[in-house]
């Protein structure tokens, strides 16, 4: 079988595309697997995941994420934007609905985060902090900037579902160096009595009014350049503390770029929702012989780059290094 795949990124965070939309291809459970064990390696092709684009009965399109160890994420923000990317491309829709796993969310066009690189706006929601939902195996509803004594004496987590479950914690520049982010991390997610489906454990560093830096260990990826959802909680997180403000743009930083989070709340209905605003960048197309077996022994047959897209990206990524190295 041959199939035509595009590599993209948001923030560093860098899927192969499907086309199940336009396409006649479709794929069982079991393919859909083991093509994001085989595709995924970095000896190969490598990606932190799939994105499978699909037709949808009740929404533009629809959007389905496997993990390069073959799980399924219920979301990606970062994922996200590359299919509305993607879909903007294909279906030439300026604002469009995207059906996930938990929601049909809202996607745009938007102005760029930086000159000539496409930008677009996600909504991610829903957002919940009961424990229940991650899940977080807790004697608790909730779990909101207080210490979790089987995990660390002296840290301060927030866990919330955005819908994908998040650990967040709010770290000094040594506790950021250190190893005991990934020391935690690679607890909770091998068995473990608090979450028994693992969970993203991120970081999170305060800069300076209306900044914040990221740094996420992913369920199924291991450390990422950068999560959509892990940034868009954060971002929550650091609103109900008190370091930003709701309803205002806060620049989150990351190893792979820079987005933009603005935190919703309806006082209504008492909920969130966030919009991740960042770039979806294309790096490659490229062309895969595979057999359903085996994928793992695939063949790339030929390959094309977007030279002018990822070097207007490295620009943004230096700039944005060169600026955390003074805040870090």
């Amino acid at each position: 079988m041959i199939i035509e795949g595009l590599k993209s990124h948001g923030s560093g965070n860098d899927f192969l595309i499907i086309d199940e939309l336009t396409t006649t291809l479709t794929f069982t459970e079991e393919e859909r697997k083991n093509f994001a064990k085989a595709l995924c390696n970095r000896e190969k092709l490598g990606a932190d995941g799939i994105l499978f684009v699909m037709k949808s009965e009740h929404a533009d399109c629809r959007m389905r994420v496997f993990n390069a160890d073959g799980s399924e994420a219920s979301m990606c923000g970062n994922g996200l934007r590359c299919v509305a990317r993607y879909a903007y491309d294909v279906l030439g829709l300026d604002k469009m609905i995207v059906e996930t796993m938990k929601a049909n969310l809202l996607v745009e066009k938007t102005e760029d985060i930086y000159e000539g690189i496409p930008t677009f706006k996600v909504e991610i929601s829903p957002v919940s902090f009961n424990v229940r939902d991650l899940p977080l195996v807790l004697d608790k509803e909730q779990l909101q900037n207080e210490t979790l004594p089987e995990l660390h004496d002296t840290l301060l987590f927030s866990a919330l579902a955005v819908p994908n479950p998040h650990l967040i914690s709010l770290v000094d520049s040594d506790v950021l160096q250190s190893d005991l982010q990934e020391k935690l991390s690679t607890k909770v997610n091998q068995p473990n009595e608090l979450f028994p489906d693992g969970v993203n454990v991120s970081f999170v560093k305060d800069l300076e009014p209306g900044s914040i830096y990221v740094r996420t260990f992913e369920r199924g990826v291991g450390f990422t350049n950068a999560c959509g959802t892990a940034m868009s909680a954060s971002s929550l997180v650091t609103c109900s503390v008190g370091l930003n403000a709701l309803e205002s743009e806060i620049s989150v930083y990351n190893n792979g770029g820079k987005v933009k989070c603005v935190v919703h709340h309806d006082e209504e209905s008492q909920t969130y929702s966030i919009d991740l605003i960042g770039n979806a960048t294309y790096e490659f197309k490229v062309s895969i012989e595979i057999d359903l077996d085996q994928p793992e022994k695939f063949e790339m047959l030929g390959k094309e780059d977007f030279e002018l897209e990822t070097s207007l990206y490295a620009k943004l990524q230096d700039e944005v290094q060169s600026y955390l190295k003074t805040k870090l």
